[in-house]
């Protein structure tokens, strides 16, 4: 296993604006497009088809971070069926303070505040710092991360060249676990991978989530992407 310094800084291309295909029990479930900022990055989430006649999702999740990858800040904006929820956390002095409020009542719905690393990622700036380590299969690191309410050293492990085949061609790749859901972050027991491009602009192609039932598999896979 590889040791990663907190403070230890990573380069690589900036991520093209992307487009991905959510699948779930074989049916398209969704869009999610990621625009990525010199300073803020955003994800949206729609649903779409069957899924979305069911329970409408509609959120926009923004993230804040300094050029190591270092999360400063956070919110979400979902809007999920009948409600609509925004959680904010700030990461400041080695605490990450949650906030989350129901809009529609407009009451705070639940607030915590833990001790994080001075360097501390969440999912998306994880990607981003996994871009740059270039990990080779067979090789392991640990990085410092959290939501807000937890916090721990989460493992990625680089398992396997794979060609991956997407909407939008055909890629050379390298798939990567994160052990996300084991407990130490997300309580939620299940498999997250994640396939990137095997060149110098690391290109997240693929993700996929395996959970337990009910939720199962999503499948996220690129359809479009467009400039840096």
């Amino acid at each position: 296993m590889l040791g990663l310094g907190t403070g230890q800084a990573w380069a690589q291309p900036r991520l093209p604006a992307l487009s991905y295909q959510a699948i779930w029990r074989l049916i398209r479930a969704g869009t999610v497009t990621i625009d990525t900022g010199e300073a803020e990055s955003r994800v949206k989430i729609d649903s779409a088809g069957l899924v979305s006649a069911l329970y409408k999702v509609d959120d926009t999740y923004t993230v804040r971070a300094d050029e190591r990858h270092c999360v400063q800040a956070t919110w979400l904006d979902a809007k999920q069926g009948n409600r609509h929820r925004l959680a904010e956390v700030n990461y400041e002095k080695g605490r990450a303070r949650y906030s989350e409020r129901d809009v529609l009542k407009d009451t705070v719905l639940r607030k915590a505040e833990t001790e994080v690393p001075g360097c501390v990622h969440e999912v998306f700036s994880g990607i981003q710092l996994l871009r740059g380590m270039h990990l080779e299969p067979g090789q392991s690191t640990l990085v410092p991360m959290s939501d807000g309410r937890r916090a721990g050293q989460v493992k990625v492990e680089a398992q396997a060249r794979e060609d991956v085949v997407t909407p939008s061609g055909t890629f050379h790749t390298i798939r990567y676990e994160t052990f996300l859901m084991n407990g130490v972050i997300y309580p939620r027991n299940g498999h997250v991978h994640v396939w990137l491009t095997d060149d110098e602009r690391r290109v997240p192609v693929q993700i996929r989530m395996r959970l337990a039932f009910p939720i199962g598999t999503v499948l996220l896979q690129l359809e479009k992407q467009g400039k840096p």
